[in-house]
Formats: C-alpha cells, sequence, structure tokens
C-alpha cells in the first residue's frame, strides 16, 4: 500500500494548526492570498511586519527542511513554464474575485463552518476540476 496519503494527512493537519494558532494569536483568518494582497494594495500597512513574517515562513520553512526530507518527489507538475506562469496568474487573479483562497475559505472558512467558504470551496473545486479536463483531456496542453 502506497503511504503518500500520510504527507497529505501530515500537511494538512500542519496548515489547520497554523489556520488554528493564527486566529487565536491575531483575531483574523489565516488567507494567504489576503495577507499578501494587503501587502501588494498597501490596505495591510498597520500590520505589514506580521505579513511579512507570516509570508517569509511560508517561503522559508520548506527551504530550511527540504535537506531533512531530501528524496525525489514527483509533483506531476508540467514542465512548460508558460502553463506554470499562467495557471499562477490565474490563480491570483481567481482568489481577488473570489475574495479569498483555499487557506481562507477553505481550511479557516469551512472549519468556521462559514457558508461564504462552503460554497467558495464547492465552487474553485468544480472550476479545478473542469480545468483540468479541458486542458489536460481535450487540449492536451498539461
Amino acid at each position: 500500500m502506497e503511504t503518500d496519503w500520510i504527507w497529505g494527512l501530515v500537511g494538512g493537519l500542519l496548515i489547520g494548526c497554523g489556520g488554528a494558532v493564527y486566529l487565536l494569536g491575531n483575531g483574523r483568518i489565516m488567507g494567504a492570498s489576503g495577507i499578501l494582497g494587503g501587502l501588494v494594495d498597501g490596505s495591510g500597512r498597520d500590520s505589514a511586519k506580521e505579513r511579512l513574517a507570516f509570508l517569509a515562513g511560508v517561503v522559508l520553512l520548506p527551504l530550511l527542511l527540504w535537506p531533512l526530507y531530501a528524496v525525489e518527489i514527483d509533483t506531476h507538475m508540467t514542465s512548460n513554464v508558460a502553463v506554470i506562469i499562467i495557471a499562477g496568474l490565474l490563480v491570483g487573479v481567481g482568489t481577488r474575485i473570489a475574495n479569498g483562497c483555499t487557506s481562507g475559505h477553505g481550511v479557516c472558512g469551512i472549519s468556521r463552518l462559514s457558508l461564504r467558504g462552503l460554497v467558495a470551496t464547492v465552487f474553485y473545486i468544480m472550476a479545478g476540476g473542469l480545468v483540468l479536463v479541458l486542458f489536460r483531456h481535450l487540449l492536451g496542453v498539461i
């Protein structure tokens, strides 16, 4: 039996614990797009240090832990750089349109029984599935 699911479980538990600690410590939802967006549009100037510390942890901690878990992981990600850049930009636009991302709506919203979080999560999961079918199976791009 494959054990890759364990890493997903551990990652999910860590994200959930991080969201809980962020909410308890700051009284705000841990939505990564909102944290980053507040720095970009200037609406989060009053908490810029906190936002930068959060983003630094999101980027730097995996890099610091990499030597401990340096194993070959097949992500099945495309090697087409243009597709990766376009996908990243579309995710950014989508999070602004939805007023949140997977960490805000999916992890923190659903755990608080937020109807808005639940509805947003259902729609971005459906949209992701449709995009996968379209681009991988019909167009063969990814």
